[in-house]
């Protein structure tokens, strides 16, 4: 950190820049910010938490940059021609990106830990902090997800957690290029699958992270991943698997539930199994411990131990969170998938037990439908089943410059053509109406998408206006 007593974060209310800003006006400083949707009188309770924290908000007009000794934080979302960036290039004052400043913080922690790949960093990152917070090392945490564990009345927006500690546990992100910013003294790599980049440029910046770290945690049941652990000596690295008994961790005897998944974890070393049962369902999820567990044994913890404080594992908010079930059995079901490995992942868990399935996905951009349509097609068209029915709305979009050759009618029009079934219903108050005329007794609604936190408060909407 510099020697700076105040920072204004530009966009203050995103997923990253939340969970930071806590962090740092948690290590002593001033912290204000400005965002978009408070200007729009969006996610009104967001904002009103971080004022009870303290933290001052501003319109994004630039009036809350006023002194050459602030420093300016924006997300990537912010562009040039900003208010706030305006005003803080006139006055001179430093400008940070939101991972620029992450790592500063980071890189400066005696165990840092950091957890990348295209899915699952904000669950890996969720149950690794908290298997540290209950065996007593008090970690931060930063996440891009709330974690249910550390939710209370007075925090109810806990993506990140501000501890005393030694361990900085953070996920970190490759599709900006900032994965490169960090350097973890444990490396956790759960998956390389296309999202935001090209398979090529996530070779060569997952590479360079693994090689970073002293000891990397590698998924063996991941193809590009399983390549990468091959360039790592056995002392860098712990592999897991579920697949693969010859992994350093490997887990066995899934049993999965609506509502939760155990599994049997053995440490090929010692030769020591547990029994884990972790209070989130889903095949992903059992991956998705091993990974934590190995990551807690390269910090020094007993399998036994991790496995103990795993059970308490909650989950995070919007990762297959059961809103509620109406009074004629349809449940409500809100879930982040957005790329292929998640929405699958998702669609799996659910498929695990009968009844049909009804998706509202709504796409995070028009960029990421360039980046992945066919992909995104072709998971919806293996993974939906006969009688599951697909309801896109336009995708997510709040102002700038945005090239919109790939819209969410040609992904229906793909899905289609693959025998499933799917529609496009531009606007998303028509999707609720259009999900209510298709509900019956039994089915499952799964509200699916990123970026937009308002999805939560729709997927409410939508269960109680089932009754």
């Amino acid at each position: 950190m510099t020697q700076a007593k105040s920072y204004f974060f530009c966009g203050i209310g995103g997923s990253g820049m939340l969970p930071l800003a806590c962090i740092v006006q948690g290590h002593g400083f001033e912290v204000a910010g400005s965002d978009r949707s408070l200007d729009q009188g969006r996610i009104g309770d967001k904002f009103a938490f971080l004022e009870r924290r303290g933290i001052r908000l501003f319109p994004q007009d630039g009036s809350g940059v006023t002194s050459a000794e602030q420093i300016l934080v924006t997300s990537a979302a912010v562009e040039e021609s900003v208010p706030d960036v305006q005003s803080a290039r006139r006055l001179g004052a430093e400008h940070l990106t939101r991972p620029q400043l992450l790592a500063r913080l980071f890189n400066a922690a005696p165990t840092a830990i950091a957890v990348g790949g295209t899915s699952g960093k904000s669950t890996v990152t969720g149950m690794i902090g908290w298997i540290l917070k209950e065996v007593g090392r008090d970690p931060t945490v930063m996440n891009g997800a709330v974690m249910k564990n550390f939710m209370t009345e007075e925090t109810p927006f806990a993506s990140a957690l501000v501890g005393g500690g030694d361990f900085f546990v953070s996920e970190v992100d490759e599709s900006d290029g900032s994965i490169a910013l960090y350097e973890p003294r444990i490396a956790v790599l759960n998956n390389v699958t296309l999202d935001h980049k090209s398979m090529d440029e996530l070779r060569a910046l997952f590479l360079d992270f693994v090689l970073k770290a002293q000891t990397t945690v590698l998924n063996l049941d991941d193809e590009e991943t399983n390549l990468l652990a091959s360039r790592l000596a056995p002392e860098q690295r712990i592999t897991f698997s579920l697949n693969k008994p010859g992994a350093d961790l490997f887990g066995s005897a899934l049993k999965e539930e609506p509502l939760a998944i155990s599994f049997d974890a053995t440490e090929r070393k010692s030769g020591e199994t547990v029994r884990v049962r972790l209070q989130v369902p889903g095949r992903h999820n059992a991956a998705n411990a091993l990974a934590a567990l190995a990551a807690a044994r390269a910090a020094g913890l007993g399998l036994r131990q991790a496995a103990e404080a795993l059970a308490g594992f909650t989950g995070l908010r919007r990762r297959f969170e059961v809103v509620g079930t109406s009074s004629s059995g349809i449940s409500v079901i809100d879930d982040f998938g957005h790329n292929p490995d998640k929405i699958g992942a998702t669609l799996d868990t659910l498929h695990a037990f009968p009844g049909r399935v009804l998706v509202m996905f709504q796409p995070h951009g028009y960029g990421p439908l360039r980046a992945m349509g066919p992909e995104l097609i072709d998971c919806f068209a293996d993974k939906l089943g006969r009688d599951d029915i697909l309801i896109m709305p336009d995708p997510v979009y709040y102002g700038g410059t945005v090239e919109r050759t790939v819209g969410s009618e040609d992904i229906v029009a793909g899905i289609r053509k693959g025998g499933r079934k799917a529609e496009h219903v531009p606007e998303r108050a028509a999707c609720k109406e259009r999900l209510r005329e298709l509900a019956q007794p039994g089915d499952r609604i799964i509200i699916m998408g990123a970026r937009d936190d308002t999805l939560s408060i729709f997927a409410a909407e939508l269960l109680a206006s089932l009754g």
